[in-house]
């Protein structure tokens, strides 16, 4: 199997654990949880060592070059960053080209394809059914959805933290060819679960961590059926709406608003670099279909790591976050994967990927910092996702006692 294939495979937590639609990260019995993240924000610990560097010029300079040098060496047409910090200058800066044919250049209010980080928002909307008691997180999946291997032991806590054992449809065979073939054809929910279900589960629920875009899949079918509305419009209704979050969505099919970059990926049937922009994402649906942008992923990198909206009432219930922010370790050292979130490092959030488009949405809760990544493409740089590398760099010189360093993800094919 050829490299490409495989990393069109991953999800993006390899991709981190390397933010692409990810072959199954899986070791033994996962270790005992990790204390949960801290659900509100928190003063910085020590004055004398900031956990945050103050974004001066000196800081913004070295900002500067340290992106333009990810970029030369991975080749990366554009990318925008954003970093925030309450009390402190805001770094907002995009460099290079949205689209390498007619030179038009990256800029910070493009919409763009946000990929896994939809998964963020498909557990925000799961939970808020928990608060409401029609779900229960230890509910079995059997329980909504009929048909699901295991169904009637793999519980909903199981699929938002990628512990169910499902395998992961974006590895099926058939499916990579039907995609490649086709990226603008369309996918049901029901076709990319029975991509998934002709396969034999990988382990008994809850022993591993396994990062499976199927269990999105089930999570968001659960919401509609239990909501009565479809997942876009319950996520507009009880979700964007009330953050506030104007400009972001998830598409029914190819529909992407203007003005956004054009993609550039090599996840293609013959590793030729393509152009993605009016590729359909429908074969992410729940699990990293959705369209955001730089100030509206400003907005959630809060929201989702504190369960707070911004006019300061609760998107979901203190102690359900509290559950959602239980990190139980992964194979990959530092980093731990709660309901539907990472924390690498101290850093909450989640990133995403598809054909031609990268992001990284994180939020250091010590100091009420926010960094969003958008990218152009999903290429690789060695082994590694870019947006991983864009992370790494940029807290290397903000945050250097929270570095967001994450190794690549071994191929499991």
């Amino acid at each position: 199997m050829s490299p490409t294939s495989v990393r069109l495979r991953r999800g993006a937590l390899a991709a981190v654990l390397t933010g692409t639609l990810l072959a199954p990260l899986t070791a033994g019995a996962a270790p005992p949880a990790v204390p949960a993240a801290p659900a509100v924000d928190s003063p910085s610990p020590s004055a004398s060592e900031p956990d945050v560097r103050s974004l001066s010029p000196d800081v913004a300079r070295r900002l500067d070059a340290s992106i333009r040098r990810v970029m030369r060496e991975g080749d990366v047409p554009g990318v925008t960053v954003g970093i925030w910090t309450p009390g402190q200058e805001s770094y907002v800066r995009s460099f290079g080209l949205a689209d390498k044919a007619t030179g038009r250049k990256m800029t910070p209010d493009l919409f763009t394809r946000i990929g896994s980080e939809t998964k963020t928002f498909t557990v925000t909307a799961l939970l808020q059914l928990v608060d409401q008691g029609k779900v229960g997180l230890d509910d079995p999946i059997g329980k909504y959805i009929d048909g699901v291997p295991n169904g009637d032991r793999i519980t909903l806590r199981e699929l938002a933290g990628m512990r169910s054992g499902l395998f992961n449809y974006s590895e099926d065979d058939d499916f990579f060819k039907a995609l490649t073939a086709d990226p603008r054809r369309s996918f049901t929910p029901r076709q990319l679960l029975d991509y998934s279900f002709r396969h034999p589960v990988l382990f008994e629920p809850g022993r591993k961590f396994s990062y499976c875009n199927t269990n999105l899949i089930l999570l968001g079918l659960v919401v509609e059926q239990r909501s009565g509305q479809s997942l876009g419009d319950y996520l507009d209704e009880h979700v964007l709406g009330p953050a506030g979050m104007k400009d972001t969505s998830l598409p029914a099919g190819s529909e992407y608003p203007t003005p956004h970059a054009q993609g550039y990926t090599d996840q293609t049937a013959d590793g030729k670099v393509e152009e993605t922009a009016d590729w359909n994402p429908s074969w992410g649906w729940a699990a990293g279909a959705m369209v955001s942008t730089l100030d509206d992923l400003h907005v959630w990198a809060r929201t989702v790591a504190t369960g707070v909206l911004p006019d300061g009432t609760r998107m979901v219930s203190a102690a359900t976050q509290k559950q959602r922010l239980t990190t139980p370790p992964t194979p990959i050292p530092g980093v731990g994967y709660g309901l539907g979130i990472f924390d690498v490092q101290g850093w909450i959030g989640h990133n995403g990927s598809l054909p031609g488009y990268e992001s990284l949405t994180i939020y250091l809760p010590a100091t009420r910092t926010t960094v969003v990544v958008l990218l152009n493409t999903d290429i690789d740089i060695g082994r590694d996702e870019p947006s991983t590398l864009f992370g790494e760099a940029i807290t290397e010189i903000i945050s250097p006692r929270h570095v967001f360093n994450l190794p690549a993800a071994p191929a499991a094919r």
